[in-house]
C-alpha cells in the first residue's frame, strides 16, 4: 500500500503504482499479464476533475505473465485515516516477510507457520562501489529545512536510489539491458494505468499489452 496526498497531483493514485508493483515483479523477474481494479471511497467533488478519479482508494489484483503467481496493489490520495508509508509483504510456503504498518517499527518475519519475530533490514550498501556506499544511510537534503520521509530513510525509497543508479550506469559501461530493462519498465508502469482504467470500468479485467512481442 502507499499513498501521499499531493505529491503526484493530478494524477490517479493508480497511476503512481510503480512503488509498489515494482518490488513485486522485480523479486520473481516477471512481468504482469493482466489486472482488475475497484475503487473504494469518494474523494472530495472539487477534486474529480483534478485527479481524474473519484476514489479515496484503488485496490488491484495483477495476474504475474507465465508465473503462477498474483499480487495485490492498493493505492490512496485523500480520506485515509492512515499514516504515510510505502509497504510490501511476501507470502511464502516456508516463511512470508510483512513490512512494518507504522514507520519506526520494525517488519515481521514469519517462518513455518509458528515462529514469528521483528527483524532489521540489513543495508547492502557493500555491494556498490566505496565512493557511494554511505548514500544508502542518510539523506541528500537538508534534514530540517526539506526534511522528507524518503530521504530521512535513507537517500530515497529505503537506500535503493544509490543501487538503481549504479545498476544503470553498469549497464551501460558493460553493453548490456539493464535491470529493470526497457521492457519491464514499460510493463510495470502499465500496471497502474491498466489498473485505473479498470476501476473506471467496475472491476473489469484489463489485459497489459507484451510489447515484447
Amino acid at each position: 500500500m502507499e499513498g501521499w496526498p499531493g505529491y503526484w497531483e493530478g494524477l490517479p493514485p493508480m497511476h503512481y503504482a510503480t512503488h509498489c508493483v515494482s518490488p513485486c515483479l522485480a523479486m520473481v523477474k516477471g512481468e504482469a499479464d493482466y489486472v482488475s481494479c475497484l475503487g473504494s471511497g469518494r474523494i472530495a467533488e472539487q477534486l474529480l476533475a483534478k485527479y481524474g478519479s473519484p476514489f479515496s482508494f484503488e485496490t488491484a489484483h495483477c495476474k504475474i505473465r507465465n508465473q503462477d503467481l498474483a499480487f495485490e496493489v492498493t493505492r490512496y490520495l485523500f480520506n485515509a485515516a492512515r499514516q504515510y508509508i510505502e509497504s510490501f509483504d511476501v507470502y511464502g510456503e516456508k516463511m512470508s516477510f510483512e513490512w512494518q504498518s507504522v514507520e519506526g517499527d520494525d517488519p515481521v518475519l514469519h517462518t513455518g507457520g509458528e515462529k514469528v519475530e521483528r527483524v532489521k533490514v540489513p543495508d547492502y550498501a557493500h555491494l556498490l562501489p566505496e565512493p557511494i556506499r554511505p548514500f544508502t544511510t542518510k539523506g541528500v537534503y537538508d534534514a530540517d529545512e526539506h526534511k522528507h520521509l524518503s530521504f530521512v530513510q535513507g537517500s530515497g525509497h529505503g537506500g535503493s536510489h544509490p543501487h538503481l543508479a549504479n545498476e544503470f550506469i553498469m549497464s551501460i559501461i558493460e553493453g548490456r539491458p539493464s535491470f529493470p530493462d526497457v521492457h519491464q519498465s514499460v510493463n510495470w508502469t502499465m500496471v497502474g494505468i491498466c489498473a485505473h482504467e479498470s476501476a473506471m470500468r467496475g472491476g473489469e479485467i484489463i489485459p497489459i499489452p507484451d510489447f515484447r512481442s
